[in-house]
């Protein structure tokens, strides 16, 4: 089996991630917070030791790193508990629906309103474009850093600079691009980052982060905090907005991707940027295969589409008689595939992992020669 599904959830997981895991499951299988005998305070400071290395990584405060369910829970979190009712968001095209279905509901209930910017050509929206587009009312901004189908990055940095000068949140999808790039919340001038560890961090499936620069959120769910428990709910942070058991085994499986990140991050970045680059550039010169992805985005994601066949065809060929994984389809973006025309056809998506080999991408590019005859 070759997997190229890593935009999804990265496949590798180091030794340390999954042994990490086991000895929470063994050792740790307490309630952080909630009690005070030995095992849930150990399971307590790992949990605390595991936000001071978010806060470190993302340039953050310790007390602002929120754990959530996932990426999809983070960003409703923040969506949510910052609802300005008559107010105004701006966006864009590039959106995952975790994002998107949340404005949508919103402006269902008659709350707010957004407008949505299309890309240009080079794939990205500008500082200017998001700009053009604030009115009056509007109070946030929110911006995919790296699309999850063509991998086209987002100028997190003027557009952060111009939400500060306007006083305006600015809410940053990073589910593409933590681990993957370096992502620093004060320099970029970022008010909230929604983490989703399974990927470029390569943590495991489970917890997701929300993490805090600016802004006060909320809380979108109610319940046992282990702390003001008197009271309706917790107003300090991060209790306030972790309502429920955290997933300890998931933490602590974190904690451990950040040592990971730390020591191998930067060598990975060269490696898949180097996949990147010569799977790009070998799939353009295949007949039949129209990309979507320009080299300057740096990957790891390459989306394309094959001229005789829609890409649920070419998926499943691809799974059925050569055991590849790729993700096909719309990819959870649909605004994305009305943009490029192609919300009938969808589009192949290939995310590269640093454990695939220069062998694996080879016999998926015969695989694609073979397709476009």
């Amino acid at each position: 089996m070759i997997y190229l599904d890593n935009a999804a959830t990265t496949y590798f997981k180091p030794t340390g991630v999954i042994n990490s895991v086991g000895t929470a499951l063994k050792y740790l299988s307490a309630n952080p917070t909630r009690s005070s005998h030995s095992v849930a305070v150990k399971a307590g400071m790992m949990v605390e030791d595991t936000r001071c290395a978010a806060a470190k990584y993302f340039g953050a405060s310790p007390d602002k790193v929120i754990f959530t369910l996932n990426c999809t829970d983070a960003l409703n979190t923040a969506i949510f508990g910052t609802v300005v009712k008559g107010g105004h968001v701006v966006t864009t095209a590039l959106e995952h629906n975790s994002v998107l279905r949340p404005l949508i509901r919103l402006k269902e209930l008659g709350l707010i309103d957004y407008t949505i910017l299309s890309p240009l050509g080079g794939g990205f929206v500008t500082a200017e474009q998001i700009a053009s587009a604030v009115k009056s009312n509007t109070y946030m901004i929110i911006v995919n850093h790296i699309s999850n189908v063509t991998g086209a990055v987002q100028p997190i940095d003027e557009i952060g600079y111009y939400a500060e000068k306007r006083g305006l949140l600015f809410l940053v999808d990073g589910a593409q691009s933590a681990g993957y790039r370096k992502i620093d919340m004060a320099s970029s001038k970022i008010s909230m980052l929604a983490v989703a560890p399974h990927k470029g961090l390569h943590a495991p499936q489970g917890v997701g982060m929300l993490i805090i620069r600016k802004g006060k959120i909320r809380p979108f769910r109610y319940g046992g905090t282990g702390t003001d428990s008197a009271k309706p709910q917790p107003t300090e942070l991060p209790e306030a907005l972790e309502s429920g058991t955290l997933p300890t085994p998931a933490i602590a499986g974190l904690n451990a991707a950040f040592k990971y990140a730390h020591d191998y991050g930067e060598s990975n970045a060269k490696k898949l940027s180097g996949a990147f680059i010569y799977t790009l550039s070998e799939l353009s010169k295949i007949r039949g295969v129209e990309l979507y992805t320009k080299k300057e985005y740096g990957g790891p994601n390459i989306a394309f589409n094959l001229r005789s066949m829609t890409s649920a065809e070419a998926g499943n060929i691809l799974s059925d008689e050569y055991d590849i994984c790729v993700r096909c389809g719309l990819h959870c973006a649909p605004l994305l595939h009305k943009h490029y025309g192609t919300m009938k056809s969808g589009m192949i998506r290939v995310s590269l992992g640093v454990d695939n080999t220069i062998e694996e991408i080879n016999f998926f590019l015969q695989a694609i020669k073979e397709l476009s005859k």
